[in-house]
């Protein structure tokens, strides 16, 4: 099985790693590039976007090839009609992303394609049947539960990574932390899963071989349609392996509290509209703005995720809690310590 999971997922990467490279002309070639001309940029040369395009072109071809190939996919709970909506909605994403990269749409129109992406996985049979109670005990959910749960779900992990994409290989990074964590979890005694372990390493191997043009200093980023596109996987990854959600939480905890405290302090500033405005206050920005180098901070972030992630693999529901209100605190003092400085320095 392991030698099964590793050749699909060296296919996956070999396919992404050479897509990107072909993407990355088509971007030049169409202007679907990101010139450093707004304050929140960091980069100083232009560069090509739609990179989410080659992770697309990758994880769809693999999957086709692997579903025609092999039974492993189907083996579970998992069918063919979700993966054709898996499909079809990283296909909306692309689209929209597109549209929005090569005439930079509004924020209100570009949340379009990732509402539409999550109702077609939806409407394709993606659901959480239960959920573990963290005080002991299964939730078993009603059909509209489920939906409403995961429509909320793949819209925050979706714009949780929409937002992480900041610094070279950030997004890309920790999504792929989260992916490995649910695959290695799908492989314990306790759950395995061979169909979920299989459509992980697709994944994964999708998004590393992106990721390799996508480091710092990145040739290639996302795009709007790819920085959704890797939390859609992967949200999308941790429902079907049956309501994973706490694991990708705790992969997802410190951007996703950091997601949590822009809105709040943008609410507060100049209230709904100004949500969805961007700016460079995000955490990983503040990082870099007292000196901190992309690569270092990248890696930072996915120490911190794989740490929390892997204690999934070990912990019962009650105490990934403990570990998400741990991550909350970090958090908080993290963005406390960051602002206290940034004011001391404006004060100087």
């Amino acid at each position: 099985m392991i030698q099964t999971l590793i050749l699909w997922g060296m296919m996956a990467f070999l396919v992404s790693f050479i897509c990107t490279v072909f993407v990355k002309r088509f971007a030049i070639k169409c202007g679907a590039v990101d010139k450093p001309s707004k304050s929140r940029n960091i980069h100083t040369c232009t560069t090509a976007r739609l990179g989410g395009l080659a992770i697309y072109i990758a994880f769809s071809l693999v999957l086709i090839l692997a579903l025609t190939n092999t039974s492993i996919l189907t083996e579970g709970m998992i069918t063919h009609r979700h993966y054709i909506g898996i499909m079809l909605g990283g296909l909306l994403l692309m689209i929209g992303g597109y549209i929005d990269d090569r005439f930079e749409i509004k924020a209100m129109h570009s949340i379009i394609s990732p509402l539409l992406a999550t109702i077609i996985v939806i409407l394709f049979g993606v659901e959480i049947d239960k959920l573990s109670n963290p005080f002991g005990g299964i939730i078993i959910l009603e059909w509209w539960q489920s939906d409403l749960i995961v429509f909320i779900w793949l819209m925050i992990v979706m714009y949780t990574t929409k937002f992480l994409d900041g610094l070279d290989g950030l997004a890309t990074s920790v999504s792929s932390v989260g992916v490995l964590m649910i695959t290695l979890l799908s492989l314990t005694v306790a759950y395995y899963q061979s169909d979920v372990a299989l459509l992980g390493v697709i994944v994964l191997g999708a998004f590393l071989g992106f990721l390799f043009w996508n480091f710092h200093p990145a040739s290639i980023f996302l795009g709007e349609g790819g920085s959704t596109l890797v939390g859609f996987l992967l949200g999308t990854l941790a429902v079907i392996s049956g309501g994973k959600l706490a694991t990708a939480l705790l992969v997802l905890g410190i951007p996703l509290l950091d997601v949590v405290w822009i809105m709040i302090r943008r609410f507060k500033k100049g209230g709904i509209k100004q949500i969805i405005k961007a700016d460079r206050k995000h955490l990983h920005h503040r990082f870099f703005d007292i000196g901190w180098g992309q690569r270092q901070i990248v890696l930072i972030y996915v120490l911190i995720a794989t740490m929390f992630g892997a204690s999934a693999l070990f912990l019962q529901s009650r105490d990934k809690a403990l570990a998400l209100i741990l991550l909350s605190l970090i958090m908080l003092l993290a963005a406390s310590s960051l602002v206290a400085k940034e004011r001391k320095h404006e004060n100087c």
